[in-house]
C-alpha cells in the first residue's frame, strides 16, 4: 500500500531555520536568473530548433501553454508549502512519501546535471573572444566562483542577480530588434508552412509529432518558474508572496524566450545556413549585426550563464539542505547537509557540496547531459498535476493562500500534453528514447533506496520551517 500524505513530526525539536531576508521582488530576480531566458535562447533553443527548424515556433508556444498550467499548479502547491525541499517535499505531503522521494531522486540528479549542462555554455561565448578555450575547464572555473558567492548571505545574492538579469535582458531586445527590424520571411511562414532540414541540406515540412518531440526540450528552456518555492523559507509572508513570483516568473520568461527565437527565424538571412550553423545565435547575431555586435553579445551571454549557474546552485543546496534536514542520508552526512552558517544564515555545507559535483559533472560528456536531463522534469511535472489534484481530494492543500481558477482544467489538460510528450519522446531513439529510460531507470533506484533503506530506517521526518514546526508542536 502507498504511504499516507505524512503530518508533520512532532517529537522533534524545531531544526535551525533560514532567514527570512527575501521580499518577493529578490524571490523573483534569483528565479529569473535561474531560468535565465538569454542563456535558454543562445543555448537550449538551438536544440528545439535543430529539431524541428522554424516550427520551434510552434514548440515554444505548446511550451507555453503547458507552462501557464503548470505555473497553476506550483503557485497553489507552493502556496501550501512554500519549503526549501521544493517539489519533493510537497509531493511527500500529498502523495505520500514514496513518490516524494522518486521525486527526490529525480530533481537531485537533474539539479546537479543542470549546472553542469548551463556552465558548459561559458566557454562557447567567451571563445568569441578568446578562441581556443577548454570548455570543461572555463565550466568547472565557472561553477566554483558561482560556489563560492552561492555562500553568501541570500539578499546579496538577490541583488548580484538582479544586476546579471539586466545585462540579459537588453542582450535579448537587441537580439529581437535584428530579426524585426530585418524580417527575411513571414510571421505567417512560421505559422502555416513550417521547416526543418533534411539530411542533403535542404528542407523539408516539419511534422507535428517532431514540433511535438521539440516541445519537450521548449518546456525544459521555459523550466525553473516554480524554483521560487525553494525560497519559502526565506521570503516575507511566503505563503501569498512565492505563488505571484511564480506567476510572474512565467510569464517574463515566455515573452523573454518566444520573442527572440521568434524574431531570430523571421530575421536569419537563410534558414539553411541557420540550421546547418554550428552556433545558430552567432550566426544570426553576425549576419544582422556584424562580429563586432556579436563579440559584445556574446560576452553579455556568458555573464548570463554565470548569473544562472549561480542561481541554480541557490536553488539546489536550498534542496540538498533540506534532504539533510529530512534525514535522507546516513546521520553524518546528513546533519553535515543541514548546517546553517551562524553569519549568513545560509546552508553552506550543502552549497559547497552542491558546488564540488556541478564542477565535477563539467567534465562529463554534454551528450550524457542532456540525454540524463532531458524527460526527467516532465516526469516531475506529472507528479505535480498529480499532488494538487490529490490535495485538493484529501484535504491536505486546504490551507494553500493561493488557488487556481478553473480547477482541476489545469492539471489535467497539463497531465494530458505531458503523457502525449513522453510518447514522442519514447518515439525518437536518439535522444528521447534514451532519456525516458534513463528516467525511469532513477525512478527505480530511488524506489530501491526508499524501500530497502529509508523505511526500514523508520527516520525519514519531513521537517519544514521552523514556524511550520513550532505551530504543529
Amino acid at each position: 500500500m502507498p504511504d499516507p500524505a505524512p503530518s508533520l513530526p512532532t517529537s522533534s525539536p524545531p531544526a535551525p531555520g533560514l532567514r527570512r531576508g527575501l521580499k518577493v521582488l529578490g524571490t523573483l530576480l534569483i528565479t529569473l536568473s535561474a531560468i535565465s531566458p538569454a542563456s535558454s535562447v543562445f543555448i537550449i533553443a538551438p536544440g528545439v530548433v535543430t529539431q524541428a527548424g522554424s516550427g520551434a515556433f510552434w514548440s515554444f508556444v505548446i511550451a507555453a501553454v503547458v507552462g501557464v498550467f503548470m505555473a497553476f499548479v506550483y503557485a497553489e502547491l507552493a502556496s501550501a508549502y512554500p519549503l526549501s525541499g521544493g517539489e519533493y517535499a510537497i509531493v511527500a505531503r500529498t502523495l505520500g512519501k514514496l513518490p516524494g522521494f522518486v521525486t527526490l531522486g529525480l530533481l537531485m540528479i537533474t539539479q546537479l546535471l543542470i549546472i553542469a549542462v548551463i556552465a558548459l555554455g561559458v566557454g562557447t561565448y567567451l571563445s568569441v573572444l578568446i578562441p581556443g578555450l577548454n570548455g570543461p575547464v572555463v565550466a568547472g572555473v565557472t561553477t566554483a566562483a558561482a560556489t563560492v558567492l552561492a555562500v553568501f548571505d541570500i539578499k546579496v545574492n538577490a541583488w548580484i542577480t538582479g544586476v546579471f538579469l539586466a545585462i540579459e535582458m537588453v542582450a535579448l531586445v537587441i537580439v529581437t530588434a535584428l530579426g524585426l527590424v530585418n524580417p527575411a520571411r513571414g510571421i505567417g511562414d512560421l505559422v502555416a508552412s513550417p521547416m526543418a532540414a533534411t539530411g542533403d541540406g535542404g528542407l523539408s515540412p516539419t511534422s507535428f509529432g517532431i514540433i511535438a518531440a521539440a516541445a519537450a526540450v521548449a518546456i525544459f528552456s521555459y523550466n525553473g518558474y516554480g524554483s521560487a518555492v525553494y525560497f519559502g523559507e526565506e521570503t516575507t509572508n511566503a505563503h501569498r508572496g512565492i505563488a505571484r513570483a511564480i506567476l510572474w516568473a512565467l510569464g517574463i520568461t515566455v515573452l523573454a524566450e518566444l520573442i527572440p527565437v521568434t524574431s531570430v527565424l523571421i530575421g536569419a538571412p537563410s534558414l539553411t545556413d541557420l540550421f546547418s550553423s554550428d552556433n545558430m545565435m552567432s550566426y544570426f547575431v553576425t549576419a544582422r549585426g556584424g562580429s563586432t555586435l556579436n563579440t559584445v553579445i556574446s560576452l553579455a551571454i556568458a555573464l548570463a550563464i554565470l548569473n544562472a549557474v549561480l542561481a541554480i546552485i541557490l536553488i539546489t543546496s536550498r534542496m540538498v539542505f533540506s534532504t539533510g534536514r529530512d534525514a535522507a542520508w546516513p546521520g553524518t552526512i546528513s546533519r553535515a547537509l543541514a548546517a546553517i552558517h551562524p553569519r549568513t544564515n545560509t546552508p553552506w555545507i550543502a552549497t559547497i557540496v552542491t558546488g564540488i559535483f556541478g564542477t565535477a559533472l563539467c567534465f562529463v560528456d554534454e551528450h550524457f547531459l542532456l540525454v540524463v536531463t532531458s524527460t526527467s522534469i516532465v516526469a516531475v511535472y506529472a507528479f505535480l498535476c498529480v499532488a494538487v489534484i490529490n490535495g485538493r481530494r484529501n484535504g491536505s492543500t486546504r490551507h494553500a493562500a493561493y488557488r487556481m481558477p478553473w480547477f482541476p482544467i489545469a492539471p489535467v489538460v497539463a497531465l494530458a500534453a505531458l503523457v502525449y510528450v513522453i510518447w514522442q519522446n519514447a518515439l525518437d531513439p536518439a535522444v528521447g528514447r534514451p532519456s525516458l529510460l534513463t528516467t525511469i531507470g532513477i525512478a527505480v533506484v530511488a524506489t530501491l533506496y526508499y524501500l530497502f533503506v529509508l523505511r526500514r530506517r523508520g527516520q525519514w521526518e519531513l521537517h519544514g520551517s521552523v514556524e511550520e514546526q513550532e505551530a504543529t508542536a
